[in-house]
């Protein structure tokens, strides 16, 4: 007789009697980091364990130097695992890989690219079976999206911060990753652009689900973006300290969770974790 029970929590199903893990995209085992010193190993994580569910969106805050940009690197493939392992959807991972996308807080750009040229970079290796109009069309849609349809041909040298960043996140979605990783993307631009780029970001992420995991020192976007958010323990053996689950309905909007109730319940929790 064929069964199918599946456990919400942990988002194992159970099929034919076969077990497996039905909507964990991301999952993080016992993670370790040890950077060698001349006096000893410096360990900046240590046993840290995060399960992030498909198409959910995780904000991770905790103080400088707890490890979270270390941690982001890691999932990224950029930095070297020293012990336990990284999964996406249930398949180690092995150094860099289209299957994640990474939004710096720098967004690095060939400063002598124009901003469709930026983009093609990445959508060119991610999509080389497809014509060269499907690929810029690829690319114009997210620029598009980014609002920046007039500046398609711009170099990215003559482009402002903010539109450097639009040109960062558009890059990011347009190789259709299965993680985006993003480490402080707004970080250093002024609080109106910052707004109208988290804004424009979780539109973006709103029509395509991607599964999202992101790196913030500002409380207010932790939760305004998040569906959870991660606190991480002040290093150095950094783990998971709390997590707190964010019930604000979907799509939402900054007025509305001003209002709501229990926005500055989480935002006490949030902070009170800091400060301890």
């Amino acid at each position: 007789m064929h069964t199918k029970t599946i456990n919400n929590n942990i988002g194992i199903s159970a099929e034919n009697g076969i077990v497996y893990p039905s909507k964990i995209m991301l999952d993080l085992v016992d993670l370790k980091k040890v950077y060698p010193t001349p006096k000893g190993d410096y360990v900046v994580l240590k046993d840290l364990n995060l399960q992030v569910m498909k198409g959910e969106f995780v904000t991770i805050i905790g103080h400088s130097g707890c490890g979270k940009t270390t941690m982001l690197s890691m999932i990224a493939g950029l930095n070297a695992i020293s012990g336990g392992n990284i999964s996406v959807l249930g398949k180690q991972i092995k150094g860099p890989g289209p299957d994640r996308g990474v939004i710096f807080q720098s967004p690095s750009l060939m400063p002598w690219m124009t901003s469709l040229q930026n983009v093609l970079l990445g959508v060119n290796q991610v999509f080389p079976h497809a014509t060269k109009t499907q690929r810029t069309d690829i690319a114009k849609y997210y620029l598009q999206k980014v609002g920046l349809e007039s500046a398609f041909h711009k170099k990215a040298s003559e482009l402002s911060q903010g539109m450097q960043q639009r040109v960062g996140i558009a890059r990011a979605f347009a190789i259709k990753p299965k993680v985006l990783l993003l480490d402080e993307p707004f970080g250093m631009l002024d609080s109106l652009t910052r707004g109208e780029l988290q804004d424009i970001l979780i539109e973006i992420w709103n029509k395509e689900k991607i599964t999202a995991v992101m790196i913030t020192h500002d409380v207010d976007e932790a939760i305004f973006l998040a569906d959870r958010v991660v606190m991480m323990t002040s290093g150095p053996e950094a783990k998971i300290g709390d997590t707190l689950n964010i019930d604000f309905e979907r799509p939402r909007t900054r007025k509305a969770i001003l209002e709501h109730d229990n926005y500055y319940k989480y935002r006490k929790h949030l902070i009170d974790f800091l400060e301890h």
